[in-house]
This record gives structure tokens, C-alpha cells and sequence, in this order.
């Protein structure tokens, strides 16, 4: 019976495979590609874009334990129900199972087994596994709903499965009921990443279990047949022959019980595992299909189709069989013509995930549109980072606005354009993230808003879209409005560096590192934001002083042997130069050379970022995964195109990465992408056509390829620079409406003795700068800056900038404060130089720092290290107290001195001790705070020591542990 039900599975999978498509390209993908390293996937099973992803745990903790897996490790705890690809904060891994022998346990490290690599597979819809010490084998498959567990058990009478409700999120709340002696349902609702993530779930059994307890706390309550809590477990216990399956088959629901029920009896397959696997094994090769790459490089086959997969796993269904869903507010809702989706990492994927997606898979992204949509009804936004009914507003920018506008501008129609047109009015005018500030001042400011300069970067280019959108519908006074808008990116220009730089008190953010990553940046630094110009390429290129200027630029960006600097930031992997792959801002830069008379660095770099970047082992990825973006880079660049500026219709060329390649379109039409002289030497382009006919451009159209097409390209070891050069180049430049970017005051940070010079300066050449020295709003008949002045008190300087043919800047403000005071500091602790103050007299500039440690360069920081300084007054004087102010935060890892002492001297310097305090709130304290740290002196003295002993290396309760903490100080009061 067992060899003819196989047989018959195996059948149907053979003929369904012969009728969809000869070739198995299962075969290719190793889902423990990402793993390892810092990639941060799964290998569990599911199925494309499926709202259940059931798999084994095997970290309960740590930055590389996002997914709840890492290759490294040996010990399984359990398999949960869902997981996230490639994120960069953990959360998800919701009801945990867990299959034992012997007596129930309730503590994870003791219920958790070691298991083997070598017993470890996994494939398209399979996992498998042995738990050593249980000697039961686990294997996985599943549906788009519904996971399939088999656990084969050795003979027992205590064969167990352990359901663990407390697995991994703090629980709010949670509810578990025995509906009968084959069947369990529950429900949790938790705070990670999501701060009340809500799900049901409902099991059923192939064969009865004889017993069951539901423990509480970690304790059996017998008789119990339904219970609630924080801390809930369930055992359900079998005999079991020797190898004996036990198939248990879950379903999710974030919606209630009864849509979990209404999931799992709509799998017809119940409990045939093997038809289940085959169905699935079924799904994917279908999807995979869509891109047929020609090699006889395996690992190349390997390492392409699994990139290939895992920019399939997400977004995720989020709607029940029936049509519900949880929205963003909570509440259940019911989608009537599309598919309701989560987990959408927008500032990661609407680089390159999504428009892969936009060619290839049409129908799913009008549903994600629409889904956007409901969003913005319901939670009162345009997603930002959503996970199940949870808007995170992880990452910056308003980032469904590309996916938008990517989507109309290739021809998606089938959503309300008017309601998107205002959604997305909304989302770039509220007043949150500095978006208030950015739309009132032309960027967003380092001392009002941290991550400033990449804020207004992305938020310009968000704009960029809207204008595009707007145009496309006949919007034109918004065009008009938001095409201005997208040249924000002008006023965090540098000239002087060629940077883009944070705005701080009028001028730039100082000292300046482009090597620094700091708070003026989203994971990242100067460098990699520096080129975030995307809607507007050839204007950089003009503001910079032309291509050849650029072209070095950009070359620097790649070839520079400076290193990081700054705070430590995991996600900046992937180095080539400050070029980073391992992280999202980077993707689009290599592309960039073919705007320039070196279009051959875009076709080396290129090839060496996908033969390097990516491999076909667990580490075989650069960075994140972030949902599928790290992957699509590598499935776009391996077609030899890409989408440098998703909103509009261009794909730059790059150079293919197979001798052939076949993208199967949703409308029955093939692109097919020939490179026959492909070999690992020969990827320089030295001829192209398209259709058979000689192409002469670096850039392809949508509608050249979106009925079909044939792209070959002819390459060679070597560039022939005479060709690339006759090839038409890109253009993304914004020609109306042009800008003069805001005036550049710079002087002292804040605060000055005596006289401090001030200059005052354009990025646009021949512009006419007009300034006010008295807090008035300057106009034409100001004062005219023709060169440096000096001021000797405290001023307020507004600065407007004008140029003929140009729209008028916005203002500048620079406020400058006169110490008035005779003290001298000595600082005989290295300051941490991402965190200055402002330089040597920070702790006694007049000026202190707030409670948003990360704007407005006030707060000096000793990073691992005792703090020591010594201030004069000048003269002997009588002194009734003294304090320093100093914060924390222990999630950033800035935590209070353990203990401060406070010392004083006369004009002898011979110091004797005055007074100590010690921490003033525990460590453990998340609480972001400020406190004065104060001494009674009641005293003579002259000299002043403070001696602050640093927290030290962060302990295990940390998610740092190891690190070395940071001490924050601003400012030192004498009374």
C-alpha cells in the first residue's frame, strides 16, 4: 500500500513536472545558502510568499540568531511556525514543537537536542533532521497555510511532542485549549520587533495521543483542559512502535481561532506528507522556471537559483482562506479582489526585489499595491517596515512610494491612482522623522533630527517619485511641487568635499570623517549615501564640476584603502573600498560608471561583486538578506540589467552572468538574454543587439523588453573603450524647477571666545548670497556676502541664496553664543570622535545636551575608557557645589559611570578627594535619561577634577555583551 501511494505521488509529480517544465531547478537551490555569516535565513520549509514558514530553532538570542537559526550551531530547541528572512531584529518563531522521548520537560535548554550536520537536509518545501537524543527524525513540508510535521519515533511508551507557547517574545498574552484527543489549539499575543503581534493556531494528529498536561509557569496542572497565561506548555504523549511516524499538521491565523480551523481543513491533503512535499516541490519549480539560466557551473546554478529563491520567500500572505485579515489597526478586515500581504522591508526592496517582481510576477505586485493601500486606510500611512498587524517605522523614507510609481510607470493599472496620488501626499508631509523639518528648511537637520543627511537624501528621492507618479496621472501642480522637492539632496551637498554631509547650525556637521559612521547616518557613513542621487544623476554630476570630477569621485568610492571608522555597525559588510554590498545604500553605485566616460568599471565591478559577493555555501552571502533584496541584486545584475532608479522606465546594462538566460513574462512573452562568449575572463561588452538589430545604448526600456525580447551581447576579456564610448549613456536629471541649494554659514560649532570668522557659501556657482546678523529674515536688499566677516558677541545669521532662472533657497540659521566665562578644561581622557561635543570646551560651552543624545553634536562620549578632566577657573575662588550631567542609554550602550569622584585643588594643584557618587540608576534600566552627577564643595579652590569610572565590558544580559560601553557627559555646572 505504502510502495503504490508513493508510487502514484511520484507519478503525478513526474507527469505535472513534464507539463509545466522539463527542467528541475529544485535541484539548484540550497536554502542553508545565507545561513551562516551574517545572512540571517532559514532553511525551513515554505512555500512563495507563504504566510507559514515552519522550522527549526536553534538560537534563542543574538544579532545573527534574527531567523532563529545559524549554521553554526548544534543544538535544536524546536520547530516554530514562522520565520523572517534575513533581517537585521529578531522576531517571529511563534509556537514552538518540539518532539522528545522519555519524561516531558518544560525548559528549553533541557528539552532541546543536539543534532548532526551531516543528518541535516533541506530543499525546496523540505527540511529535514535527527535529534540525537530523542533518535527521532524530523522532516517538514507545508502548504501556503498549513505546515506538515512527520517525527518518526523509536519504540516507546513516552513519545512526546512539546508545544511552547513562551517560545522566544516576551508574551502579553496567551491561551491554549485541548479541543480532543487528535486536536490543540492556542493563541499568543507577543512583543519583539512587532510590539503586539497577534496568532492563533489550531494542530490535528494522525492518531490520537493518550495523554496530554498543559503546564503553567513550567508546572503540570493536571485536569486542566484549557488554560491562560504568560507562560504556557502543553505535552501530548504516544506510543510509538519502533520508526513510527506521528504527522501533525498546524495552521496559522492572525485573524482567530476559528480562521486557523477554517486554514487547516481547507488542505485537502491532510496528512499525505509525501503528496504535500510533491505539490510543493511542485510550486517551486513553477516559480523558478520563470528564469531559466543555462550553465554547466553547478555551484554557479546553485548559488544563482537560490538567490533566485529567497526573493521569493517575502512579503507574506497575511490573509486567511476566507479573506481576512488583521489590519494595521488591529482590527479584522476582509479583502474582497486581492491578497492582503506582511512583512515588507521596503527600504531594503523596493531597490531591486520589487521591480524583479514588477517584471516577473505582475499580478502579486498589484496586490501588494492594494495592500499598501488598505494599509494607508486602515493605520492612517503608507507602510514603512509592517510586520503581521504592526507598523515597526523601522528604517528611514516613505518607501511604498517607489514601489508605486516602479509599478504604474511599467503599465500596472487595477488600484485607485487618486487614493495612492494622496496617500502619498501624506506620507512625505506628516510630521514625524524629520519630515516636518525637511519640507520647512529643504533637508532635514543634524541638530533638530539624527540620521539627517541620509534622511534627506531618500526622502528627495521619495519625492522624485511622487512627482513622476504625479505626472503619470495629470497631476501637475503636485509634479510641479514635488519635482522641486527632489532636488533637496542639493542642500547636503558639500562642495568643499564632495560629500554629502549633515546641515548643523547652518553649516556642516563637524569634524567630518567620510569614513565615520556615525548618527548623521543610516547604517552607514558618507560614502554611502554620498551617491544616493538616483533621481538625478547628471545634476550631482554638474553640481560636482562636471563627469571627470564625478568619474573620480565615484573611482575614490571603490579604490580607497581608508577603512571604516566610527561606531561599530554590523550591517556594513561586503567591502570593496567604502563601497558595501553587505548593505542596501551601495546597490545601485556600480551602475553609476555608465553615466560617465567609464562604463567599463560598471561591467568589472559587476562581475566582481557576483563571483564575489556571493557563493554557494552558508556564508555565501555579503551581508542581510533583508527579505530578498541581497538576492534580487544578484538575480537583476545576472540578467545584465538593473533598475538604478525604480519609478521610471530605465534598466542600466551591466554585463550577464550566463551564456543564456530565458525570463518567462506573465503575458506568454520571453526575454531572452544570449551571451555565447560569456566565460569567467570575458565579461566586457564590446557589442549588443536587440532583436537581432545593433543596440546602441548603455540602458534598456521597459517597453523594449516587456512584450519580449532578445538581448545578446558580445564580450570580450578586454574593453574597447571606442565602443563603449559611441554607446548612448543614461540620463537621470532633473530639468525643472531648479534649485539654489541653501547657503553653507559656517564659524564655530556653537560657541566662540573672543572673535570667530564666519564665511558664508554656495554649492551653485555665481549664486548671490544676502545675509541678516540680527535674527530678521533676509531678503535682496540685505546685506550682499562678499567675504568673510568676524563677530565678536552673541549673534543669530540667516542666510537666502538667489540665482537668475533658479527657485530661491530656503533659509539658513546659525546661532552663536560669546563664552563670557575665563574657565579652561583639560581633558585628559581620549574623546570618542563620533561624539565630541564640539570639541575641547564641550563640557563648559554654556550649551547642554538633550535627552536625543544623537542630534546636535553636544555630548562628549569616552568609549571604553575612565573618564578624567581638570577645569581652572581661573583663580582661587569659593565654590558651594559641582556637577556634571551625564546619560543613558543602555540599549545604545551609553550607561552611567559606576562610580564619579570629584577632587579640588588650589594653585598648587595638590588635590584631595570632596566627594563620589555612584551610578545613579541601575544598568538594567532601558530608560533613556539624564542625571546630575553633584558634589558639595563649600570650598576655596581653583582647579576642579572629575574622575568618572567607565562601565566596562557589557555583560551577558546585554545584547552587546562583550562590548565596551560609552560614558556621556554635558555639562559641568559650578555654583
Amino acid at each position: 500500500m505504502k510502495f503504490s501511494k508513493l508510487f502514484l505521488t511520484l507519478l503525478f509529480l513526474a507527469n505535472f513536472t513534464s507539463a509545466q517544465t522539463k527542467k528541475d531547478f529544485n535541484q539548484y537551490v540550497n536554502p542553508f545558502i545565507g545561513t551562516g555569516g551574517h545572512g540571517h535565513t532559514y532553511p525551513g520549509p515554505a512555500l512563495p510568499f507563504g504566510m507559514i514558514q515552519p522550522g527549526p530553532d536553534t538560537r534563542l538570542e543574538g544579532w545573527d540568531g534574527c531567523s532563529g537559526y545559524h549554521y553554526t550551531d548544534n543544538i535544536i530547541y524546536g520547530f516554530s511556525q514562522t520565520h523572517l528572512s534575513g533581517t537585521g531584529i529578531e522576531d517571529y518563531c511563534d509556537f514552538l514543537f518540539m518532539p522528545t522521548v522519555g519524561k516531558p520537560e518544560f525548559i528549553n535548554k533541557q528539552y532541546a537536542s543536539p543534532f548532526q550536520k551531516k543528518n541535516e537536509k533541506a530543499s525546496p518545501g523540505y527540511y529535514s533532521t535527527f535529534l540525537d537524543k530523542y533518535q527521532i527524525k524530523a522532516e517538514i513540508t507545508t502548504t501556503r497555510r498549513a505546515g506538515l510535521y512527520k517525527f518518526t519515533y523509536p519504540k516507546s511508551t513516552e513519545s512526546n511532542i512539546i508545544i511552547d507557547l513562551k517560545h522566544r517574545d516576551k508574551v502579553l498574552d496567551s491561551w491554549v485549549e485541548i479541543v480532543n484527543n487528535r486536536e490543540i489549539k492556542g493563541y499568543r499575543k507577543s512583543s519583539s520587533w512587532a510590539k503586539g503581534q497577534e496568532l492563533y493556531f489550531h494542530v490535528r494528529y494522525n492518531k490520537p495521543f493518550k495523554s496530554y498536561g498543559i503546564a503553567i509557569n513550567d508546572e503540570v496542572k493536571h485536569g486542566l483542559k484549557k488554560a491562560k497565561g504568560t507562560n504556557l506548555k502543553v505535552y501530548i504523549q504516544f506510543e510509538t512502535g519502533d520508526q513510527e511516524s506521528v504527522l501533525s499538521q498546524v495552521a496559522i491565523s492572525a485573524v482567530d481561532d476559528a480562521g486557523a480551523l477554517k486554514n487547516l481543513n481547507s488542505e485537502k491533503d491532510g496528512f499525505d506528507f509525501s503528496k504535500t512535499l510533491a505539490k510543493a516541490k511542485l510550486v517551486w519549480n513553477k516559480e523558478l522556471s520563470k528564469i531559466n539560466a543555462e550553465s554547466t557551473n553547478k555551484k554557479k546554478l546553485t548559488t544563482f537559483y537560490t538567490a533566485l529563491y529567497h526573493s521569493l520567500l517575502n512579503p507574506n500572505l497575511y490573509m486567511d482562506i476566507d479573506g481576512r485579515y488583521r489590519g494595521l489597526d488591529k482590527k479584522k478586515h476582509v479583502a474582497k479582489d486581492f491578497e492582503y500581504y506582511s512583512v515588507f522591508s521596503l527600504w531594503d526592496t523596493y531597490r531591486t526585489e520589487n521591480p524583479l517582481l514588477t517584471l516577473v510576477d505582475r499580478k502579486r505586485t498589484l496586490d501588494f499595491i492594494k495592500t499598501f493601500l488598505e494599509m494607508h486606510k486602515q493605520g492612517g500611512l503608507l507602510p514603512i517596515w509592517p510586520l503581521a498587524n504592526d507598523e515597526t517605522f523601522c528604517m528611514i523614507g516613505n518607501h511604498a512610494i517607489p514601489v508605486i510609481t516602479d509599478a504604474y510607470a511599467k503599465g500596472i493599472r487595477g488600484f485607485d491612482a487618486k487614493l495612492a496620488l494622496e496617500a502619498m501626499k501624506h506620507a512625505v508631509n506628516r510630521k514625524q522623522f524629520g519630515i516636518d523639518v525637511y519640507a520647512n528648511n529643504g533637508a532635514v537637520l543634524a541638530d533638530i533630527e539624527h540620521e539627517s543627511a541620509s534622511k534627506t537624501v531618500e526622502y528627495a528621492y521619495d519625492d522624485w517619485c511622487v512627482a513622476q507618479f504625479a505626472k503619470m496621472i495629470g497631476a501637475d501642480a503636485d509634479y510641479q511641487t514635488y519635482i522641486t522637492r527632489a532636488q533637496n539632496w542639493k542642500n547636503v551637498y558639500d562642495p568643499s568635499t564632495g560629500h554629502i554631509r549633515a546641515r548643523n547650525n547652518g553649516g556642516w556637521w563637524k569634524p567630518f570623517n567620510p569614513t565615520e559612521v556615525n548618527n548623521n547616518y543610516t547604517e552607514g557613513n558618507s560614502w554611502h549615501y554620498s551617491f544616493s542621487t538616483q533621481q538625478d544623476v547628471n545634476g550631482h554630476m554638474d553640481l560636482m564640476g562636471g563627469e571627470k570630477i564625478y568619474q573620480e569621485k565615484l573611482d575614490e568610492l571603490f579604490t580607497t584603502k581608508q577603512g571604516l571608522t566610527g561606531r561599530d555597525q554590523s550591517d556594513i559588510t561586503g567591502l570593496i573600498g567604502q563601497y558595501a554590498h553587505g548593505n542596501e545604500p551601495s546597490h545601485h553605485m556600480a551602475y553609476l560608471f555608465n553615466f560617465t566616460s567609464h562604463p567599463e568599471k560598471t561591467q568589472y565591478y559587476i562581475n566582481k561583486i557576483m563571483n564575489e559577493q556571493y557563493h554557494d555555501q552558508p556564508d555565501g552571502l555579503a551581508g542581510n538578506e533583508d527579505c530578498g533584496q541581497m538576492s534580487a541584486w544578484l538575480v537583476m545584475s545576472a540578467m545584465g540589467i538593473y533598475p538604478v532608479s525604480p519609478g521610471n522606465n530605465m534598466y542600466n546594462i551591466g554585463t550577464p552572468w550566463f551564456k543564456k538566460m530565458t525570463i518567462s513574462l506573465e503575458n506568454g512573452k520571453k526575454i531572452i538574454i544570449s551571451a555565447p562568449a560569456k566565460t569567467d575572463a570575458n565579461y566586457y561588452i564590446k557589442g549588443i543587439s536587440l532583436n537581432g538589430k545593433a543596440y546602441s545604448k548603455l540602458f534598456l526600456n521597459f517597453n523594449d523588453v516587456s512584450n519580449g525580447a532578445n538581448l545578446n551581447f558580445t564580450l570580450s576579456a578586454t574593453p574597447d573603450m571606442n565602443y563603449l564610448n559611441s554607446l548612448e549613456k543614461p540620463v537621470m536629471k532633473i530639468i525643472q524647477n531648479l534649485i539654489v541649494p541653501n547657503p553653507i554659514i559656517e564659524g564655530p560649532q556653537e560657541t566662540f571666545k573672543d572673535k570667530a570668522q564666519i564665511t558664508i557659501t554656495s554649492a551653485l556657482t555665481n549664486a548671490e548670497i544676502y545675509y541678516t546678523i540680527d535674527g530678521s529674515t533676509p531678503n535682496k536688499y540685505s546685506t550682499k556676502y562678499v567675504s568673510p566677516f568676524s563677530i565678536d558677541k552673541d549673534v543669530i545669521i540667516k542666510a537666502i541664496a538667489y540665482k537668475k532662472g533658479f527657485k530661491t533657497s530656503y533659509l539658513s540659521t546659525a546661532i552663536y553664543k560669546k563664552i563670557t566665562t575665563n574657565y579652561t578644561i583639560k581633558i585628559n581622557s581620549e574623546i570618542n570622535k563620533s561624539f565630541t561635543g564640539g570639541g575641547n570646551d564641550a563640557l563648559i560651552d554654556g550649551i547642554r545636551g538633550g535627552i536625543n543624545w544623537r542630534v546636535g553634536n553636544r555630548w562628549q562620549g569616552f568609549w571604553g575608557i575612565d573618564f578624567e578632566g581638570i577645569l581652572d577657573l581661573g583663580k582661587e575662588q569659593h565654590v558651594n557645589s559641582v556637577s556634571v550631567g551625564a546619560l543613558q542609554d543602555t540599549q545604545a550602550w551609553i550607561i552611567f559611570p559606576s562610580v564619579t569622584e570629584f577632587y579640588i585643588a588650589g594653585n598648587d594643584m595638590n588635590f584631595k578627594l570632596i566627594g563620589s557618587v555612584k551610578a545613579p540608576t541601575d544598568a538594567k534600566d532601558y530608560t533613556i535619561q539624564i542625571k546630575e552627577l553633584t558634589a558639595k564643595v563649600d570650598a576655596q579652590c581653583r582647579y576642579i577634577k572629575i574622575i568618572a569610572k567607565n562601565y566596562g565590558v557589557l555583560p551577558s544580559w546585554h545584547e552587546g555583551v562583550g562590548g565596551k560601553a560609552h560614558t556621556f557627559f554635558d555639562e559641568i555646572t559650578v555654583k
